[in-house]
């Protein structure tokens, strides 16, 4: 049904088709039975990270619901968390449209939504509505128009409005579509933001009596020296994952593509080996020591079983999802459990172990 449907969203403009369609299923998951209809079952591969119990390793990466209005449909095509945002503040529009392009040669979207966000206070309004039935991320930015140098004071009003609320917490520094944001990767401001959230993460976890991780998503467009410099200070500060990795401002293989002179970040299936690439070096400094999730390009159980095999501990999708609809995320996980039935492993974490070597 989603590739017939598919033909006809592609011939709308991408975020308008967005719209279209998460409106058709708010108004079928509201008819009786809609919510049945929808949902998917799932293989079950249950792994713990940052002290979260996941029903499966496969989350929905953030961007595609940005204002938590879209969770309780969401969370029955069987993904084992979802991450929702980017959520900034206060309210802003974001860039100017048109903002989003598909590429369906390549497989690929280019963004440059530029955090558009109602604010965090119909965001939380959004999410207090949905009964949770999975594990939440909830991904922080910066709004548009604060300075580089009071970065930090967006983060932390942020954390503190959605920390009683979130499993996890992202930390997004890496998307290109705020002008300076990706600074925030560099030594010297990533280590003030970091000593500064992990001094506010502590004191909220006295206020609220439960300990919130936080994960810190980075970019793919880093060099060896950058990647071990985050590594080095993500472990000086004991912050709880690293996400890798968001879009990326190069253009791989796309250098004939008329579209792909869009500005922008570009995600799917180009993406998928220099995220995997990032992975791979990160956990050669991290070791096991903090979770990696995973996320770029994830398009098969193949794809996502080659992040876990790097260094992931879970993995995210977005692209794909867009391309191939919600029956993608049961396709993965049947995929994933072969996989561990064929090692003879009892589990998808002794069956990751065993692919990297470990047993």
């Amino acid at each position: 049904m989603y590739p017939l449907l598919r033909k006809l969203l592609f011939r709308l403009d991408a975020e308008f088709s967005h719209h279209l369609v998460f409106s058709l299923l708010r108004a079928l998951y509201r008819l009786p039975g809609g919510s049945r209809l929808l949902r998917r079952r799932v293989p079950a591969l249950p792994l713990t990270v940052m002290g979260i119990a996941f029903p499966n390793p496969v989350g929905l990466a953030a961007g595609l619901d940005k204002n938590a209005d879209l969770a309780p449909i969401l969370a029955d095509f069987g993904f084992g968390f979802l991450e929702l945002g980017t959520v900034t503040p206060r309210p802003q529009p974001g860039n100017p449209k048109p903002r989003l392009f598909r590429l369906p040669p390549q497989r690929a979207v280019i963004n440059r939504m530029g955090f558009n966000s109602a604010g965090v206070a119909l965001f939380l309004n959004n999410l207090y509505q949905w009964e949770r039935t999975l594990p939440v991320g909830i991904n922080i930015g910066k709004n548009k128009d604060t300075p580089l140098e009071r970065a930090v004071d967006d983060y932390l009003a942020a954390l503190r409005a959605v920390y009683p609320h979130a499993d996890y917490v992202t930390v997004n520094i890496s998307s290109p579509n705020t002008p300076g944001l990706r600074e925030m990767q560099s030594q010297e401001h990533l280590d003030e933001l970091l000593r500064a959230l992990k001094a506010d993460q502590s004191a909220l976890a006295g206020i609220h009596g439960r300990y919130v991780p936080i994960a810190v998503k980075i970019a793919p467009d880093l060099d060896d020296s950058q990647i071990a410099a985050i590594a080095e200070l993500v472990l000086k500060h004991g912050v709880d994952a690293v996400i890798a990795t968001n879009t990326t401002i190069a253009r791989p293989g796309l250098e004939q593509e008329p579209l792909a002179r869009q500005a922008g970040g570009l995600s799917g299936h180009p993406l998928k080996p220099l995220s995997t690439a990032v992975i791979r070096k990160l956990y050669t400094h991290l070791q096991g020591k903090i979770p990696i999730i995973g996320v770029g390009g994830i398009e098969t159980a193949d794809d996502a079983w080659d992040k876990l095999a790097a260094g992931a501990d879970l993995v995210q999708i977005y692209t794909v999802f867009i391309y191939e609809g919600p029956g993608i995320v049961k396709r993965i996980l049947r995929g994933l459990a072969d996989k561990v039935a064929a090692s003879g492993c009892a589990t998808l974490v002794d069956a990751v172990a065993k692919a990297r070597g470990g047993g």
